[in-house]
């Protein structure tokens, strides 16, 4: 199969639909975050419930920001890989689509472990209305 300029192009629309679902994520976060800091301050009995919280929270922001980087990072080598083909350096745009192929994979590794943290987060507030 020739490797041509079509090649990395077909990524765009993959890249910057996960970006997308990346932000909404973000924006959900930030949503459940807000509340948080209102029952925080509302309900002082619920704040035990709310330090765990706090910890899942932490961790899926650092991860949300990793996905979103390792994104945009695929989406950049992808735009280089093509300025690459288009200049005739085949072999360079090579490398760089496989990594940017390798870039995808890793926010998408990443975005897997920050659903399953947040089942985590859910299974917390399960456990709290159970008791």
């Amino acid at each position: 199969m020739p490797f041509t300029i079509n090649t990395p192009a077909l990524l765009f629309p993959a890249i910057t639909l996960l970006m997308l679902a990346y932000t909404n994520r973000f924006l959900g976060l930030a949503t459940l975050i807000r509340n948080l800091h209102t029952r925080y301050k509302q309900v002082p009995e619920e704040r035990s419930v709310i330090f765990e919280q706090i910890k899942n929270l932490k961790r899926r922001l650092v991860l949300i920001k990793q996905m979103q980087a390792s994104g945009i990072f695929s989406f950049f080598l992808c735009v280089l890989c093509m300025l690459f083909v288009y200049f005739g350096y085949e072999v360079s745009g090579f490398v760089t689509f496989g990594l940017s192929l390798l870039f995808l994979l890793i926010s998408l590794g990443l975005s897997l472990d920050e659903i399953y943290i947040s089942t985590r987060a859910l299974e917390i507030e399960l456990k709290d209305m159970e008791q």
